[in-house]
């Protein structure tokens, strides 16, 4: 337990946790009070990512770079899963769809390019494993190309609601599977190939495994609590600050969603840890594409009103294939420097704005 406390007394950001029965105490006694609540779901989720983080990469260390950032997307995504299935139980699929296309956007381009950045300013230059970087985004091109069919088969054939249901379905236990053999070949098979590619840096001694896991346990708990105080808070509050519900889960929720998984990959740039970097970043690309967003569709059929199929506006859909094409092309390199992290992250200010001035004309 002293590790643990010795780091919430030195860490400022973890002075925020203060916050976390805050927003839980406030949820219950000024539920109407949805901007409030919204701020404070949001603050106390920082200082949960950041104690998530250092749980994580002393579980990283045990694991692995690969196992560890596999590891930190399953928990980092399971924020944006409960976010995702409150809203389908409130037939907001809007939300949800633009939760799934803004979180891939958002780990590919944001996540990766601010790691870039960030790492990139303490280091000259810095390499990673690339087979890691290429495995994810051979699994975002199918990811790309199961979301682009329903909407292409549907403008060009015009499906009625059913064939669009049952195609769904198919392509959701499709990329299920591609995304499991994807988990067999990169820990099991060919396990080799993904290595680390540089040292890291010297650091303090890890934290005791037990306590990383208890910890990511109790974590893992709490974000799951405050991301529900967000999810009763965030409609109204986008009224109120003029978002439409496209914008909030393409932006605002995938990034609060990915705070957990960014504290992480931020932390292991600037150690020069740059292929657990990756590994996070296109890893959660990866799972939220190919397991998150099919598990959510299978899900709709006993939580939501109706079912949920994989048809996404137009605009949804070509910013996730630039986004991963974009990332594939930069991944391929092996090296980064800061300014091509710049790059990544002007990439993705251009479809905030873009998203934010023209809305998607969808209900």
């Amino acid at each position: 337990m002293n590790p643990l406390i010795k780091e919430i007394r030195r860490n400022p950001i973890l002075w925020l946790l203060a916050l976390v029965p805050v927003a839980l105490v406030a949820s219950r006694l000024m539920p109407a009070a949805h901007s409030l609540l919204f701020v404070l779901s949001v603050v106390a989720i920082v200082p949960l990512a950041t104690l998530l983080s250092h749980a994580t990469e002393a579980v990283a260390e045990k694991t692995g770079d690969t196992a560890g950032g596999l590891l930190n997307a399953t928990l980092g995504n399971l924020t944006e899963l409960v976010i995702a299935v409150a809203a389908l139980r409130a037939g907001e699929y809007l939300l949800v769809k633009g939760s799934i296309a803004g979180a891939i956007v958002t780990n590919t381009l944001f996540m990766l390019g601010a790691s870039f950045l960030l790492g990139g300013l303490r280091h000259h230059v810095q390499e990673y494993n690339r087979a890691s970087g290429r495995l994810n985004a051979a699994l975002l091109l199918l990811a790309c190309v199961a979301l682009l069919v329903p909407s292409a088969v549907a403008d060009a054939e015009g499906m009625t609601g059913a064939e669009m249901q049952k195609l769904s379905v198919g392509l959701a236990l499709l990329l299920m599977v591609g995304y499991g053999l994807g988990l067999v070949f990169s820990l099991g098979t060919h396990c080799e190939l993904f290595a680390r590619a540089e040292p890291a840096e010297a650091t303090e001694p890890p934290w005791p495994l037990g306590l990383a896991l208890a910890t990511l346990a109790v974590v893992t708990v709490l974000v799951a609590l405050v991301s529900e105080i967000f999810v009763e808070s965030v409609q109204k509050a986008a009224e109120t600050f003029g978002m439409s519900q496209a914008f909030v889960g393409f932006i605002v929720v995938a990034l609060v969603g990915a705070a957990a998984e960014m504290a992480v990959a931020f932390s292991a740039a600037r150690r020069n840890r740059l292929d657990l970097s990756v590994s996070i970043a296109l890893g959660s690309a990866a799972q939220i594409a190919l397991f998150v967003a099919p598990v959510l569709v299978l899900l709709s059929y006993v939580v939501g009103p109706m079912p949920m199929d994989l048809q996404f506006w137009a605009g949804a859909v070509v910013m996730v294939l630039i986004a991963t094409i974009v990332a594939a092309f930069i991944i391929s390199a092996g090296r980064s420097a800061w300014f091509v992290g710049v790059l990544l992250m002007l990439v993705y200010a251009v479809f905030v704005i873009t998203l934010y001035l023209l809305p998607p004309r969808v209900h």
